[in-house]
This record gives C-alpha cells, structure tokens and sequence, in this order.
C-alpha cells in the first residue's frame, strides 16, 4: 500500500499481563481503528537478520549471505515494504485509518522497530511490577502451566517469563525514560479507573477522533469486527468475564503473591524502578508486608546472567539502556540502499555510478573477510578453551592417584620408549 504512513500505525508496548488486551479491546472499538489481538510478526522480520537455526540446515550460509553479502540498508528497506504491505493491506481490507500492533514482547526488537518505523506513535503501558507477577501466577494457575517466582528467579536457564518480569520491564523502561511527541505513557492503575478519560487522551496523542462508548468494549460498534477480533483466542482468558473496564486487579499482587515471592521479586527489581514508575506506595505496602527494605539498584548480576541467556539461546544482542529518541534519522532509504556522498571533484555520472558499485562489492568483501577472520578466531578460542579443559581434567585424575604424577611420568616413560623401539 504505497499512501501507508508511519502517523497511522501505533505500537502498543509493555511486558505480558500488564493490561495489553484490555488496552487494545477498547482502543480498537471504533470504526476508524483495526487491531487483531496480538501480531508479534515483526519478530519473525527482525529473526531473519540473526538467523536462528533451522531444521534444514544451512545457518552458516545464510548468516554469511546475510551479514556479509546483503547490505543492511537493502535489507531494511525490504523489511519495511513486506511490513508496510502488510499494515497498508490490514487497513484496506478492514476500511480502517489506524492499525493497533500490540505485540508484548517486542521490547526484544525495539532498535528494529525505530528503523522500519521512526514516526509512528508508540504507547508505552505499565503496571505495577507485583501485580503483572501475581497476573502471571493467575494465569499460569489457570491454565495448568508451571510458574513459580521464587524458584524461576533463581534457575540456571530462566524461562521467557522471568525475561518478561525482568530485562523486558527494564527494556521499556528506559525506551520511555526520555518522553517525546511520539510517545505517550498509560498506567493500567488510570485506564482501570478511568478508561473514558485515557481513552480520550490516547485519541488526542494518536490524532484519532474520539467516540462515545469506546470503553465499553462488551458493545462493540461492529459486531462483525468484534468476532473477527476476538476469533485468534489470545491474550488475556479472562477479559470477557467483564464487559468494560474495573479496577478489580489492581490490587491483585497483595492476595495471589506470597512474602516469599515479593521479597525475592523486589530484590531483584530494587526500589529504583517502582519510584520512576510511579509505584511508590505500592513499594511501600510490599516493604511492610516483607519487613525489608530495599536498595534502590537492581539486581545486575542476576538481570546480566538473565539477558546474557537469552542472547545465547536466541542470538539478540541489545544496546544498553537503550532510548527511543525522537526524529533520528532513518537507516533506511527507499531509492538506493547506498548513501550518495557529495563529491569535491566532478565526475561523470556513470562513472559515479561505477564506483558506487565497486566500493560496493569491496565493502561486501571486507565483510565476508571479516567474518570468517571472526569464526576463525573464535573456533581458535574454542580449541584452546577444549585443550585447557582436557589438561584441567588430567590434572584433578593425577590428584586423585597416590603419586599421580611421578605414575604419569613413568607411563609417558614408557610409551616413549615403546615408540623407540617400535
């Protein structure tokens, strides 16, 4: 869709069970405004720029052609027309100005999303950090899977949950810490409460025309849009148990978690965020409960250990802290995937054009070079790593034999001189 503009789409961005479905419910009851009920699929674009493994095989090639051979200008420029054709289309088809994307774990590609997408408007909801747990715990109870706080805290291999409460919380806090035309900050506490005056405020940040009832999103304006909306089976089980929004949640944490489980949550959050947020008193109430008190830094090695983790097993490496800064420029170009320097010297144009193209292909060399002196390298630091290894292992055997090394040095005497003699 080639009119599709950056103004209509809108990112509606928080960690999971913080109140994205009923955001979504009522921001999508309106005639000017389509929303499914979750996408996420901006991740499966950011995914082919690591290249997960694949059961095919073949990772090795497509990283070389993707980090080496393909220039990222072309594939951004690629990434935003396969997801401009895909919003612009979503609109047409549902005779719609605006486009909800509400996926909660995109705080694991935030820097992609600011290079597709620099002007589109963001919202940024938060929720108390103890009560997006309990919700977990709620859910999880639910639905039969297992979820423990305390114990998942502390696992050598952290689950997707325990990044959510964690590194994506501290993901979208500092991608909001620096506030702009383009970014609009919803507590759930205030929706909860007051959903017709959020609600009017979204509209006048986002520039789309408020209209009567949108919270009350149990009297759809269509019902037609509302079974299309409803029909992926996503997001939160018990949004339809109510038909507008309450504030019956909000204090939720205080029943479902226990001492244990706030202690150990608090602990590694510190007092620091819930102050920046806004969960002062919430932070008090928690310190009363547990009797402690709790230091204003988080918890950097466990967060460290917990993204380091997650970096391993899916291959996404962030800037830290990163912010979301408004009017950068944009990476991508949607003429010509190189960058037109201006020239002191005056040259024909398609000898220009020529050495446009041959540093090109000399860059693209540089790169594939690069990564193989890379691999190179780190099969060299994994050989010496495996060799120290072994050595380590020989030497504790020798610790366990009475005079295991003067037994070793006769052995190695020996099979020396049968090799003489051989």
């Amino acid at each position: 869709m080639k009119d599709f503009k950056d103004e209509q789409l809108i990112f509606l961005l928080c960690t999971p069970r913080s109140g994205s479905s009923l955001a979504t419910a009522m921001i999508q009851n309106h005639h000017e405004v389509y929303a499914a009920q979750e996408m996420w699929y901006l991740l499966s674009l950011a995914d082919l720029d690591i290249v997960p493994s694949r059961p095919y095989g073949g990772s090795a090639i497509v990283k070389q052609f993707v980090h080496g051979i393909l220039p990222t200008g072309v594939f951004n420029v690629a990434a935003r027309a396969f997801a401009t054709e895909v919003y612009g289309s979503l609109l047409e088809q549902n005779r719609a100005n605006y486009l909800i994307d509400k996926s909660p774990r995109y705080y694991i590609c935030l820097e992609f999303l600011d290079v597709l997408f620099p002007g589109s408007k963001r919202i940024g909801l938060f929720r108390n950090p103890l009560a997006v747990a309990a919700s977990y715990k709620k859910v999880n109870q639910h639905t039969g899977e297992h979820f423990s706080l305390v114990q998942d805290l502390n696992k050598s291999e952290p689950s997707m949950k325990i990044v959510d409460l964690t590194v994506g919380l501290f993901r979208y806090y500092y991608y909001f810490k620096s506030k702009n035309v383009n970014t609009y900050i919803l507590k759930y506490e205030d929706m909860a409460k007051n959903p017709a005056e959020e609600l009017n405020r979204i509209c006048k940040f986002t520039g789309i025309p408020y209209q009567d009832g949108m919270e009350k999103y149990g009297s759809p304006v269509s019902d037609a849009k509302a079974d299309l909306f409803y029909s992926m089976g996503v997001g939160d089980p018990f949004l339809l148990h109510h038909k507008e929004a309450h504030a019956g949640s909000i204090d939720i944490w205080k029943e479902l978690l226990t001492s244990e489980e706030i202690d150990a949550y608090c602990r590694v959050l510190g007092s620091g965020i819930f102050t920046a947020l806004g969960y002062e008193e919430e932070l008090a109430e928690a310190e009363r409960i547990t009797g402690e008190k709790y230091p204003e830094e988080p918890d950097v090695t466990l967060l460290q250990h917990i993204e380091n983790h997650f970096a391993k097993i899916s291959g996404y490496r962030w800037q830290p802290e990163y912010e979301m800064v408004y009017n950068k420029p944009s990476a991508i170009s949607h003429t010509s995937p190189f960058i037109n320097y201006e020239l002191d010297i005056k040259i024909k144009n398609e000898d220009y054009e020529i050495a446009l193209n041959q540093i090109s292909q000399l860059e693209t060399r540089v790169r594939l070079l690069e990564n193989r002196l890379t691999k190179a390298y780190q099969d060299k630091q994994r050989m010496e790593y495996q060799l120290q290894e072994i050595k380590n292992k020989i030497n504790q055997l020798k610790s366990l034999l009475p005079f295991g090394n003067k037994v070793a040095s006769l052995v190695k005497g020996y099979l020396g001189g049968r090799r003489e003699k051989s």
